[in-house]
């Protein structure tokens, strides 16, 4: 058995790039800064801030949603699978590219932030059930549910 995931929480550094295709499907491609926090050691050395660049590509809906919600310095959630590719460059070296194609992407910007911004505001939460996604969360297909326990079976945790 092998895993192939990655949950990233960082800040989008470009416009997110969409291409639409004859049949109707679109790809969002954006890049996404991570960064983890300096520090001083117990020595008193200073360990800077490390920041890591990843690709971000979208398919279909969620590529709709982030052209639409998506934007330079919003800060998301995306969880996906790692993708390697190569291609030859104009002198004809190989190239390789590493990307994370998002299954599932969540907006963590405050509706606040959006305002004062000048960005489209996100959907507006549903108050009853209903096809659409909650406010934040997209997901690609319709079919993909989170498991719940059996009516049956008790929670026995401390908390």
């Amino acid at each position: 058995m092998s895993i192939n995931k990655i949950i990233l929480i960082g800040h989008v550094g470009k416009e997110p790039e969409v291409r639409y295709y004859d049949n109707g499907g679109a790809v969002a491609n954006f890049s996404l800064a991570t960064t983890e926090k300096g520090y001083t050691a117990a020595n008193g050395t200073q360990i800077p801030d490390r920041t890591e660049w990843h690709n971000i590509v979208l398919w279909r809906g969620l590529a709709e949603i982030a052209e639409k919600y998506v934007h330079k310095g919003s800060k998301i959630y995306v969880e996906g699978k790692i993708r390697t590719r190569s291609y030859d460059d104009q002198q004809g070296i190989k190239r390789y590219v590493t990307e994370v194609w998002g299954d599932a992407m969540e907006l963590l910007d405050r509706k606040q932030d959006n305002v004062q911004s000048n960005r489209p505001p996100f959907p507006e939460p549903s108050a009853t059930p209903s096809s659409k996604p909650q406010a934040t969360t997209f997901t690609p297909t319709a079919t993909q549910s989170t498991p719940s326990l059996p009516s049956d079976e008790s929670d026995d945790l401390p908390f």
